[in-house]
């Protein structure tokens, strides 16, 4: 992975998706060192799946980027996420509402399937009054090889947001985030295709 690289990914992505939408970085697989190569390419905006690397992370590259917490909030590590993230993509249970107290975006299971975290559509309204800073809705589509077959969700979210009066939408990964982009989305969570050289 170098600089060169991620930069020239990176200026790609933005311009197939557009100046209204935020590119996450996932930095999930992205080590300590490697951290430098991103800053270095001009990647603003990082989302880290797990607490603890969050803080290893933040604690040597802090100033460097602005800090979202994407992967399954639990409530133990929400004090973790309020000190050094700017935005929660994956509120999804109460408890943890309870201990978040920065901007949130409430995990939408829209597919059903109970390898995934988030609140079902049908708990969606119930849920969105546990908490007063949810600026958006994010969902995590079923994997699959045709981007397409996402669409259908990301479809279904905005619908939701727009319903809720929310702006933000976390939706579209390395796999599908051109669809995303056209269904609406305000923020992709990319990681792969921003790496690969």
């Amino acid at each position: 992975m170098s600089p060169e690289s991620v930069r020239a990914n990176y200026e790609r992505i933005r311009g197939e998706v557009g100046p209204g939408v935020t590119i996450v970085a996932a930095t999930k697989y992205v080590s300590l060192e490697d951290l430098a190569v991103l800053a270095e390419a001009g990647v603003e905006v990082v989302g880290e799946n797990r607490a603890q690397d969050l803080e290893a992370k933040h604690a040597r590259y802090g100033e460097a980027f602005r800090w979202h917490f994407i992967g399954h909030l639990q409530s133990r590590k929400a004090r973790t996420v309020n000190e050094l993230c700017e935005l929660c993509h994956s509120l999804s249970s109460e408890t943890a509402a309870k201990r978040l107290e920065i901007p949130a975006l409430v995990e939408v299971n829209l597919s059903g399937e109970e390898s995934k975290s988030g609140v079902p559509e049908s708990g969606l309204e119930a849920f969105l009054a546990h908490y007063d800073d949810v600026r958006g809705l994010m969902t995590m589509p079923p994997e699959t090889d045709d981007p397409e077959a996402s669409r259908r969700y990301f479809r279904r979210l905005r619908e939701l947001a727009e319903r809720y009066g929310l702006r933000e939408l976390s939706m579209g990964t390395s796999q599908d985030y051109r669809v995303a982009a056209d269904e609406g989305a305000t923020m992709v969570r990319l990681g792969s295709i921003l790496y690969q050289g």
